[in-house]
């Protein structure tokens, strides 16, 4: 499962939270911070939490693709380590529960 979000949107805190929420369809109680975000990620596979519309089978991984990486300015930079961030951070809590990891980021330039 490919979700692709654009970069250009990640301009502050506020814009990666709508992007993220808006790709992933998270619950309407969806905090918008950096916890709220991990939590809803680290079940990706598990239906019956019910923190996200997007859903994968266990064992898949839904690949996140960041487009527009391409003059990126200081603040989008932060945020986009601010995700990749979180992303390594769900995929070691899976680890450390013993499941696989859940999430894959790539980046398109263009």
């Amino acid at each position: 499962m490919l979700i692709r979000i654009d970069a250009r949107r990640l301009t502050n805190a506020a814009g990666l939270h709508a992007a993220l929420d808006e790709a992933f369809g998270f619950a309407p109680g969806y905090g918008k911070n950096l916890d709220a975000l991990v939590d809803c990620l680290t079940y990706l596979d598990d239906p019956k939490a019910g923190l996200s519309r997007v859903q994968v089978f266990p064992g898949q991984i839904a690949v996140l693709v960041l487009e527009h990486m391409q003059g990126m300015g200081k603040q989008a930079a932060a945020e986009v380590k601010a995700l990749v961030d979180a992303v390594a951070f769900v995929n070691w809590r899976r680890l450390e529960k013993g499941q696989p990891p859940v999430l894959a980021l790539a980046y398109e330039k263009g």
